[in-house]
Protein backbone atom coordinates (compact mmCIF):
# COMPACT_ATOMS: atom_id res chain seq x y z
CA UNK A 1 0.00 0.00 0.00
CA UNK A 2 2.95 2.30 0.50
CA UNK A 3 2.90 4.34 -2.71
CA UNK A 4 4.14 7.44 -0.91
CA UNK A 5 7.66 8.66 -0.26
CA UNK A 6 9.10 7.87 3.18
CA UNK A 7 8.64 11.50 4.21
CA UNK A 8 4.99 11.51 3.13
CA UNK A 9 4.38 8.20 4.91
CA UNK A 10 5.85 9.62 8.14
CA UNK A 11 3.73 12.77 7.80
CA UNK A 12 0.58 10.68 7.35
CA UNK A 13 1.53 8.38 10.23
CA UNK A 14 1.95 11.40 12.52
CA UNK A 15 -1.41 12.80 11.39
CA UNK A 16 -3.15 9.50 12.20
CA UNK A 17 -1.40 9.31 15.58
CA UNK A 18 -2.24 12.92 16.47
CA UNK A 19 -5.92 12.36 15.65
CA UNK A 20 -6.16 9.47 18.16
CA UNK A 21 -7.37 9.74 21.71
CA UNK A 22 -4.67 10.15 24.37
CA UNK A 23 -5.53 6.70 25.73
CA UNK A 24 -4.98 5.04 22.33
CA UNK A 25 -1.76 7.00 21.83
CA UNK A 26 -0.49 5.78 25.21
CA UNK A 27 -1.35 2.19 24.24
CA UNK A 28 0.68 2.47 21.04
CA UNK A 29 3.62 4.08 22.80
CA UNK A 30 3.77 1.56 25.67
CA UNK A 31 2.68 -1.69 24.00
CA UNK A 32 3.86 -1.44 20.40
CA UNK A 33 6.24 1.49 20.13
CA UNK A 34 5.72 4.35 17.71
CA UNK A 35 8.50 3.19 15.37
CA UNK A 36 7.06 -0.35 15.07
CA UNK A 37 3.44 0.81 14.80
CA UNK A 38 2.05 0.66 11.26
CA UNK A 39 -1.34 2.36 10.84
CA UNK A 40 -1.37 1.39 7.16
CA UNK A 41 -1.01 -2.38 7.49
CA UNK A 42 -3.38 -4.61 5.57
CA UNK A 43 -6.30 -6.00 7.57
CA UNK A 44 -6.07 -9.62 8.64
CA UNK A 45 -8.10 -12.24 6.83
CA UNK A 46 -11.16 -13.52 8.68
CA UNK A 47 -10.97 -16.94 10.31
CA UNK A 48 -11.83 -19.83 8.03
CA UNK A 49 -15.42 -20.87 8.38
CA UNK A 50 -15.11 -24.24 10.02
CA UNK A 51 -16.96 -27.19 8.59
CA UNK A 52 -17.34 -30.78 9.71
CA UNK A 53 -16.70 -33.90 7.63
CA UNK A 54 -20.05 -33.44 5.87
CA UNK A 55 -18.89 -29.94 4.81
CA UNK A 56 -21.58 -28.25 6.93
CA UNK A 57 -21.02 -25.34 9.27
CA UNK A 58 -22.13 -25.50 12.90
CA UNK A 59 -25.08 -23.27 12.07
CA UNK A 60 -26.14 -25.54 9.21
CA UNK A 61 -25.93 -28.64 11.40
CA UNK A 62 -27.93 -27.07 14.23
CA UNK A 63 -30.63 -25.71 11.92
CA UNK A 64 -30.98 -29.02 10.06
CA UNK A 65 -31.16 -31.06 13.27
CA UNK A 66 -33.62 -28.78 15.04
CA UNK A 67 -35.88 -28.70 11.99
CA UNK A 68 -35.96 -32.49 12.09
CA UNK A 69 -37.04 -32.30 15.76
CA UNK A 70 -39.84 -29.74 15.39
CA UNK A 71 -42.58 -32.35 15.46
CA UNK A 72 -41.36 -33.49 18.89
CA UNK A 73 -41.02 -29.98 20.23
CA UNK A 74 -37.96 -28.85 22.14
CA UNK A 75 -36.98 -26.28 24.76
CA UNK A 76 -34.41 -23.50 24.62
CA UNK A 77 -32.15 -25.56 26.87
CA UNK A 78 -32.36 -28.43 24.38
CA UNK A 79 -31.45 -26.10 21.49
CA UNK A 80 -28.52 -24.65 23.47
CA UNK A 81 -27.26 -28.18 24.13
CA UNK A 82 -27.47 -28.98 20.42
CA UNK A 83 -25.52 -25.82 19.57
CA UNK A 84 -22.84 -26.54 22.18
CA UNK A 85 -22.47 -30.12 20.97
CA UNK A 86 -22.27 -29.05 17.31
CA UNK A 87 -19.59 -26.45 18.11
CA UNK A 88 -17.57 -29.00 20.04
CA UNK A 89 -17.78 -31.61 17.31
CA UNK A 90 -16.95 -29.23 14.46
CA UNK A 91 -13.99 -27.87 16.46
CA UNK A 92 -12.94 -31.48 17.25
CA UNK A 93 -12.75 -30.91 21.01
CA UNK A 94 -11.95 -34.07 23.00
CA UNK A 95 -14.69 -33.40 25.57
CA UNK A 96 -17.38 -33.48 22.91
CA UNK A 97 -15.90 -36.51 21.16
CA UNK A 98 -16.23 -38.35 24.47
CA UNK A 99 -19.82 -37.17 24.95
CA UNK A 100 -20.71 -38.20 21.40
CA UNK A 101 -19.11 -41.64 21.67
CA UNK A 102 -20.75 -42.24 25.04
CA UNK A 103 -24.15 -41.25 23.59
CA UNK A 104 -23.72 -43.67 20.69
CA UNK A 105 -22.60 -46.45 23.04
CA UNK A 106 -25.50 -45.80 25.43
CA UNK A 107 -28.06 -45.82 22.63
CA UNK A 108 -26.73 -49.17 21.41
CA UNK A 109 -26.82 -50.53 24.98
CA UNK A 110 -30.48 -49.54 25.33
CA UNK A 111 -31.30 -51.18 21.98
CA UNK A 112 -29.57 -54.41 22.98
CA UNK A 113 -31.54 -54.54 26.22
CA UNK A 114 -34.82 -53.76 24.45
CA UNK A 115 -35.45 -50.36 26.02
CA UNK A 116 -35.96 -48.48 22.74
Amino acid sequence: MNEFSPEETQRRKKAVFDSMSPRRQKHILTKIGYDKWDPFQEPKDPIDIRKDKSRRTTQMLVREFLQSQESKGYSNAYARGVLEMALGIVNQEERFKGMYEFSCWYRELLRKEGHE
